[in-house]
């Protein structure tokens, strides 16, 4: 008898759970394309960073009738992208973003109170690595016609002037 009640119990959080998870995903979506068709976004455009990151979340914006004119790719070795991640700070007086080995602060005061975010580890790092490499060919596919692929190794000032080529090769 305990463990059927226990089970009757925990199929109810499950369903539950799973209500609020896709609660939750409409509510994003609905945001999503609600703040891109303010008139903002209309006429200068849009940036999605980092969104989609699965096939579902993509599939999502296109039956919301999101389309993108752009799809851009930074290619990053994984090892790089660890580095970046772990050793990045911000400091929360200014809200400016350092990186301890690229662009650490002058100011001994500043470096003083710089804080890393809690999911700036290497092991959270290789976690959230892991979830992009099992959904990556999939998201990219849902974008071929569009995509652009970025060295995103080189200087930040390259990156920058590939992305915005990409971009104004899309809107000439």
């Amino acid at each position: 008898f305990f463990l059927k009640e226990i089970m009757k119990l925990f199929i109810s959080l499950f369903f539950f759970a799973m209500y609020d998870i896709l609660f939750y995903l409409f509510i994003l979506y609905q945001k999503v394309k609600d703040r891109l068709s303010e008139s903002d976004c209309v006429e200068c455009g849009w940036l999605l960073d980092g969104f989609p990151r699965t096939p579902a979340q993509a599939e999502a914006l296109a039956e919301a009738g999101v389309s993108a004119d752009c799809f851009i790719f930074l290619n990053v070795p994984d090892d790089v992208l660890v580095e970046r991640v772990v050793g990045r700070r911000t400091d929360p007086v200014t809200g400016k973003i350092y990186h301890m080995t690229f662009s650490p602060p002058d100011d001994d005061e500043v470096l003083a109170r710089l804080e890393q975010r809690s999911d700036d580890t290497e092991e959270k790092v290789k976690v959230r690595l892991e979830q992009f490499h099992a959904n990556v060919d999939a998201v990219k596919g849902s974008y071929t016609d569009i995509a652009v692929e970025v060295d995103g190794t080189q200087k930040p000032k390259d990156v920058s002037a590939a992305i915005m080529s990409a971009v104004e090769a899309v809107l000439a």
